[in-house]
């Protein structure tokens, strides 16, 4: 049986924003290609670190990144990222078919139109995250769930290997969660996925895996989580024992 390819390969890395300091030291992990992987971890652990690191907008200290077996500061790096839909100006005046076309400005012709290529795949991209009757909408004017599906589709435009997404789920409803996994799970056959969250009792629903950030890096399965992470107490020893392993899940 052969072993799954790499899509991203992080080796021995050390970074931090002042000389004495490291955010992140020493941190080692593979995802393979087709995983989705929550990423978890307190504020000031390290979490924004690594994603900017993985998106290759700074360099580390020393170690190696790498995605599909190229440097992650490579243009393109295959990487599409999704921010956090609070973040971006809901009132700039654009409709969602444009939104979504940015995905493809990297790719434009010299004469600076888009292509019917380009159009076709951001189609295909709304259709994806089940917005093709917003088409011609006005991003300001969608909900909090549907924008941030909104920025998804853009993402996917990209025609990413790789889609990071940073904690998507911030400030949206139980209905607009339900519908982001469901798009998930529809588009995860074709992509590997790194999120960002801090709703942990949810991701590990879904993923097989997660990563801890907190100055280093544990990998961890979805039943090694402790409880306590999901209130914010992030400890030592990151996992669980053995036995609270057991006692968690047959008396749960």
């Amino acid at each position: 049986m052969n072993e799954p390819k790499l899509a991203v390969s992080v080796k021995g890395i050390s970074f931090g924003y002042t000389k004495d300091e490291p955010v992140l030291k020493n941190v080692s992990f593979d995802i393979a290609e087709g995983e989705f992987v929550g990423i978890i971890g307190p504020n000031g652990g390290g979490k924004t670190t690594l994603l900017k690191l993985l998106m290759g907008f700074i360099e580390p200290w020393e170690g190696q990144i790498s995605i599909f077996s190229k440097s992650a500061t490579s243009y393109p790096n295959d990487i599409g990222y999704v921010p956090q839909a609070l973040h971006y100006d809901r009132t700039f005046p654009i409709s969602v078919i444009d939104l979504v076309l940015q995905g493809r400005l990297s790719r434009l012709s010299w004469t600076g139109r888009y292509s019917k290529q380009d159009r076709e795949i951001a189609h295909h991209a709304i259709d994806q995250v089940n917005l093709t009757d917003f088409c011609d909408k006005s991003f300001g004017t969608l909900s909090g769930g549907q924008a941030q599906r909104a920025l998804i589709a853009r993402a996917l435009a990209t025609e990413p290997k790789v889609l990071l997404l940073d904690e998507p789920l911030a400030a949206v409803d139980v209905q607009a969660e339900a519908d982001f996994y469901e798009v998930m799970h529809k588009i995860r056959k074709n992509l590997t996925i790194i999120m960002v969250t801090h709703d942990i009792q949810a991701i590990i629903q879904h993923v097989k895996r997660v990563l801890c950030v907190q100055g280093s890096v544990m990998s961890l399965e979805p039943g090694q989580v402790c409880e306590h992470f999901a209130l914010g107490l992030y400890h030592f020893p990151l996992i669980l024992t053995p036995e609270q392993h057991f006692a968690k899940t047959n008396f749960n």
